[in-house]
């Protein structure tokens, strides 16, 4: 085939290389050693990675490139990913990030894992990530931060890649892997996409399993994928996607092909715009991006409604209630008695102490003092139960809104990628998932596609927002924005070493 031999392995997108391989024209080998071999000249730089597998990809590959040779290939044979460290693979540091967990190497995979192994994936290696998936930037990382590959035109400024898939992103977008597999709490998916000029999917809650992903707040959570197509999204989606008797959450739907769906036309669909979600002191690059994708959608046959979600401005404060409440208790397990880090102290309670004021980051210990303050006595009422009645009212509006339409687009983030270091204050920082964190609290899917660069070259994204279960649709409408703004430009290459 000749696109694969005069491209470099690393531009093609996920689905153009799952084609090549299965066409045979492209051995999962190369493919694989390509990618190791960019994360070799780039990861110093990025640190997107980790910890790279690098034996265990290749000999991943040769199994693949076996099984394409007998003609039993699978979905993804072959495909090399990259895995965020919140999920458990088997003998495989899984640290989620933290020194708590130091050195923690599970003797089991999670379901999501497995499953895309069982369709063939290759494993490239653990993806940087906010410690316990807690931040918006991949600051909060105990492993260091990691860099968005995008700069604004003419500065050197390091960027952050967004929060807390920033490794899966930056990775991404950097040409590292093909996809990554990323979980969203608040927006830990969506944002860090926007933000690095990728596409990345929150399902439905329930749709994807649970188990055997590191627990940040157990109502919230949800296993997703960023890729840099729409269609590689649905390709990947569709492989982790499925009921796990293994947890409780997970919902006994159907799968749909969410890739046959992408042909399907958008003619008379009804797509909401929120107008809560028109904020004062917005970027005006976002909110005219915003209205060029209203645009794009009328000009593909789409029907355009204005809807009301009259307690969103409730769903971030609502937010940061259960959120660390559910970490508190989370987290609790991580003593020095059951995993990773121990610190020995004069006694039990002491070294209860030592361990957890050594193992957790700043904003770790932030978020269970929050948490365990509002589920203190006197204050359940008063914060969290409170909080819970809110979280319904949202999810009615969303139910109300979703009457009169089949999807809504919005703003992904207020702005683009900002400066390391550059928001010290956690509330500023908490602003960043504005728009996002309303979508987790109704347990619905969200996608964000890239839509559009502003003025100094960073990338801006659009999201779009499901009813429950149904990503088709909201894959489907996703494509009408990639198919509208265009291929999306690849960041220039400064982190290789032999053009640092």
């Amino acid at each position: 085939m000749p696109k694969t031999k005069t491209t470099n392995p690393t531009d093609l997108t996920l689905t153009e290389a799952r084609d090549a391989l299965q066409s045979k024209s492209l051995s999962s080998v190369d493919l694989t050693r390509a990618h190791l071999e960019a994360i070799a000249a780039g990861n110093e730089q990025l640190n997107a990675f980790i910890e790279v597998t690098l034996e265990k990809a290749l000999a991943m590959a040769e199994e693949s490139d076996a099984r394409i040779g007998r003609g039993e290939a699978r979905p993804l044979e072959g495909v090399p990913l990259g895995i965020k460290d919140l999920f458990c693979t088997r003998d495989v540091h899984s640290t989620a990030c933290s020194n708590i967990l130091k050195g923690f190497q599970p003797p089991y995979e999670s379901t999501v894992t497995q499953k895309l192994w069982d369709s063939g994936a290759v494993m490239l290696g653990k993806l940087n990530m906010d410690e316990f998936a807690m931040g918006s930037s991949n600051e909060s990382s105990a492993r260091g931060p990691c860099v968005n590959p995008w700069r604004a035109k003419g500065k050197r400024k390091k960027l952050v890649p967004g929060g807390s898939s920033g490794g899966s992103a930056a990775a991404v977008a950097a040409r590292f892997c093909l996809g990554a597999t990323a979980s969203d709490t608040g927006g830990s998916i969506r944002q860090p996409a926007a933000l690095t000029g990728t596409v990345g999917v929150k399902p439905t809650y329930g749709r994807c399993s649970r188990w055997g992903m590191v627990a940040f707040a157990s109502s919230l959570d949800q296993a997703g994928v960023i890729t840099r197509t729409v269609k590689d999204s649905a390709i990947l989606l569709r492989e982790i996607c499925g009921h796990d008797p293994k947890d409780s959450t997970s919902a006994p739907v159907d799968v749909p092909d969410f890739e046959a769906a992408l042909d399907e036309t958008v003619k008379g669909l009804r797509v909401g715009v929120p107008k809560e979600y028109r904020l004062d002191g917005m970027s005006a690059e976002m909110v005219a991006l915003w209205e060029k994708g209203i645009e794009w959608f009328r000009d593909a046959g789409a029907e355009i409604k204005e809807v009301s979600l009259p307690h969103m401005r409730y769903a971030l404060p609502a937010y940061y209630i259960i959120a660390p409440a559910e970490a508190s208790s989370n987290l609790a397990r991580y003593d020095g008695v059951r995993y990773g880090l121990r610190v020995d102290g004069n006694d039990l309670i002491d070294m209860y102490e030592r361990t957890r004021a050594e193992g957790f980051g700043a904003e770790v210990k932030r978020r269970i003092l929050m948490g365990t303050y509002v589920l203190s006595a006197g204050y359940y009422d008063a914060y969290y139960l409170k909080a819970q009645k809110v979280r319904t009212l949202i999810k009615q509006d969303f139910d109300t809104a979703f009457e009169d339409v089949d999807v809504m687009l919005t703003p992904t983030t207020p702005g683009p990628a900002f400066g390391i270091n550059e928001k010290q204050d956690p509330v500023e920082m908490y602003l960043n998932d504005i728009f996002t964190v309303p979508i987790n609290m109704a347990g619905l899917p969200g996608l964000s596609v890239p839509a559009g660069l502003t003025e100094s070259g960073l990338p801006l994204g659009l999201q779009l927002i499901g009813r429950p279960y149904d990503e088709a649709t909201m894959l489907r409408a996703g494509q009408v924005i990639e198919d509208a703004a265009g291929m999306f430009p690849a960041p220039r290459n400064w982190w290789a070493k032999s053009k640092a």
